[in-house]
């Protein structure tokens, strides 16, 4: 048996195992046909290929730069390209998206994402890339710019954060309320995940999007074992009862984490304004 956390035991501990090595014959054949495609410019990856912490359960992340005179082509023709890596079971896909997300049968998934040379440019997402094939020099020299830019959180992006917790508040009221218990439930998962985020702006990493869990929990965590315990005690049922006491203890550490942002960003914390929203649904 295969022991995945605490408590629970997987009987797929043999398929499991057997992962990481289908996962290299997956990208020895991404290889083969992406270097042989003289309109494909550079392939990287991102994730946790980039970072060298992959783990019996991690997908691929793939970035693939198409030529631009032939970039619609490839991107319409998306489904058909993961075709050719290995047999895709299922996917996750919109016709007018950049991106696919093929699921193959081995259990691994493949995120392609496709992209034109001018859309890519230095950012901190550009800091970690594992570049295969890049026929130019392109993706190497925008990582290499990259490396000198660091993430700085904007009142802007402060904004965001704060008004995205306080609305998802209101909402586990009114849904609570209505009796729309899972809907409250949802509300509350985004407050819960609001935190979170405000740990990494707090301590100046790149935050996930709101509603991305990937790595605040398990091994790879950069969360405090403080944090960790906190985002434990937050867990909740149906029970409205138990809804409102983890909503008030997810305000009171949003407190704390908003006067610490708003002293980073030198603006006005503004209590009273702050209790005056968080009074409405308490």
């Amino acid at each position: 048996m295969f022991v995945l956390c605490v408590g629970f035991v997987s009987k797929y501990q043999k398929r499991d195992q057997a992962l990481p090595k289908k996962l290299i014959r997956l990208q020895e054949a991404i290889h083969e046909d992406l270097t042989n495609d003289p309109q494909i410019i550079a392939y990287f990856y991102g994730g946790s290929l980039a970072n060298n912490s992959t783990d019996c359960y991690s997908d691929i992340d793939l970035r693939i730069v198409i030529n631009e005179d032939f970039y619609e082509t490839y991107r319409k023709n998306k489904k058909e390209r993961a075709r050719k890596w290995g047999d895709v079971l299922f996917y996750e896909d919109y016709p007018n998206a950049t991106h696919s997300v093929a699921h193959y049968k081995e259990f691994i998934k493949v995120d392609s994402f496709y992209y034109k040379p001018k859309d890519l440019y230095p950012s901190v997402y550009m800091k970690q890339a594992m570049i295969v094939f890049d026929r130019y020099g392109i993706v190497s020299d925008i990582m290499e710019k990259s490396q000198a830019i660091h993430y700085v959180l904007s009142v802007e992006e402060f904004e965001i954060w704060r008004g995205k917790y306080f609305a998802h508040m209101h909402e586990v009221y009114r849904r609570v309320m209505r009796e729309e218990l899972y809907y409250a439930l949802s509300s509350l998962d985004k407050m819960r995940c609001s935190i979170a985020i405000g740990w990494d702006m707090e301590m100046d990493r790149v935050p996930n999007a709101l509603g991305d869990w990937s790595k605040y929990e398990g091994k790879r965590t950069p969360l405090k074992s403080s944090q960790l315990s906190l985002l434990e005690s937050w867990d909740c049922t149906r029970n409205p009862h138990q809804i409102f006491h983890v909503l008030k203890s997810l305000n009171l550490e949003f407190k704390r984490v908003h006067k610490v942002l708003c002293e980073k960003l030198e603006i006005n914390e503004n209590t009273e304004w702050v209790d005056e929203i968080i009074q409405l649904a308490e």
